[in-house]
C-alpha cells in the first residue's frame, strides 16, 4: 500500500473572531495560511456563553464556500438571498459564497455546550462569480456508518457504497466525522491528487504510516500517497478532511478570496456600492 505519512502537526491557535467570538483557528494562520484547496478551519467549544454569545453579526463573502458542522449547541444564519434557519446539533451547512452573498450567523444558547466548526474552501477561478447556492444538511441526512467498529459520520464523499448527502463540490471533497473506539483503527483511500489533514476533535490518535502523534486541538497535514492510516490506542474523535487541490493563485483578504488584488479591490467596491450580491 501506499501510505501517506504525516507532513507536520500544528496546535490551532487560540483567537477571536466576529463580535469577539473565542475560537481556536488550525488553518489560516501564520504557520498554516492555505492548504490547496482549504482556506480555513476554525472550532467554537465551550460551555461560556460569553465566549461565543455575540457571534458573526452581518458580514459579506465572495469567491469560496464555507462550510458549517455542528457538533452541539445551535447556530442561526440568515443571508441577503433571504434564507434563514436553524442548524441544530449534528447538522451541516455547505454555502458557496460564489459572485457574493450577505449573512449572519449567530450562535444560540440553548443551555448545551457549543461546539462546532466552519472550514473555509476555494473556487476555482471560473466558479468565483457563480450563482450562490446553500446546501443545509439535517442530522438525519448525514450517513452514519461503522466501518472495522469505527462509528463515521459521512457528511461529504463517500465510503463504500454510501454517499455524503452534500454533492455538486467543485473539489470533490470528502468530509468525516470519525470516532475511533479504545484500540480503533480506520483505513481510507483517497485520490492522489487530493489534500489529506486531519483535526483532532478529542482524544490521541496515532496517524499515518510513521504513526505520528496528534492530540485534541491540532491539526496532522498528510504528505502524498494513497491511503489515510488512522489508529488510536485510547479513543479519539477526529474530523477528517480531503479535497482536490486547484493549483491556482490565491489573493485573500478579510472575507474575500480571488486569484488576483483587482479582482480582491472590485469585490470591495461592488460590497460598498450595493452590487456584491446582484453582481
Amino acid at each position: 500500500m501506499d501510505v501517506r505519512s504525516v507532513a507536520f502537526v500544528l496546535d490551532a491557535t487560540p483567537t477571536q473572531e466576529g463580535a469577539g467570538v473565542r475560537l481556536r483557528r488550525s488553518l489560516g494562520t501564520r504557520e498554516l495560511s492555505v492548504l490547496d484547496p482549504f482556506l480555513l478551519l476554525d472550532e467554537i467549544h465551550s460551555d461560556r456563553v460569553e465566549d461565543y454569545v455575540k457571534g458573526f453579526p452581518t458580514h459579506p463573502h465572495r469567491g469560496f464556500e464555507t462550510v458549517t458542522y455542528m457538533i452541539s449547541g445551535v447556530m442561526e444564519h440568515r443571508d441577503s438571498l433571504g434564507q434563514g434557519g436553524s442548524l441544530p446539533a449534528g447538522s451541516a451547512q455547505w454555502m458557496t459564497a460564489g459572485h457574493g452573498i450577505v449573512h449572519s450567523e449567530m450562535p444560540n444558547p440553548d443551555g448545551n455546550v457549543f461546539w462546532g466548526l466552519q472550514l473555509w474552501v476555494n473556487l476555482p477561478a471560473k466558479l468565483k462569480l457563480t450563482k450562490p447556492r446553500y446546501q443545509n444538511v439535517a442530522p438525519d441526512r448525514i450517513p452514519e456508518l461503522s466501518i472495522a467498529g469505527a462509528p463515521v459520520r459521512l457528511v461529504a464523499g463517500a465510503l463504500g457504497n454510501e454517499q455524503g448527502p452534500v454533492d455538486g463540490i467543485s473539489v470533490q471533497p470528502t468530509l468525516l466525522d470519525l470516532r475511533l473506539p479504545v484500540g480503533g483503527q480506520f483505513e481510507q483511500e483517497f485520490p492522489a491528487t487530493h489534500t489529506v489533514f486531519v483535526y483532532v476533535l478529542d482524544g490521541q490518535a496515532e496517524l499515518g504510516a510513521s504513526l505520528t502523534r496528534a492530540h485534541a486541538g491540532q491539526i496532522a497535514v498528510f504528505n502524498s500517497g494513497r491511503v489515510v492510516t488512522l489508529r488510536s490506542a485510547r479513543g479519539a474523535r477526529l474530523l477528517v478532511v480531503a479535497g482536490r487541490k486547484l493549483g491556482e493563485p490565491v489573493a485573500r483578504r478579510g472575507p474575500f478570496v480571488m486569484n488576483t488584488q483587482a479582482e480582491l479591490e472590485q469585490a470591495y467596491e461592488d460590497y460598498q456600492n450595493g452590487t456584491l450580491v446582484s453582481g
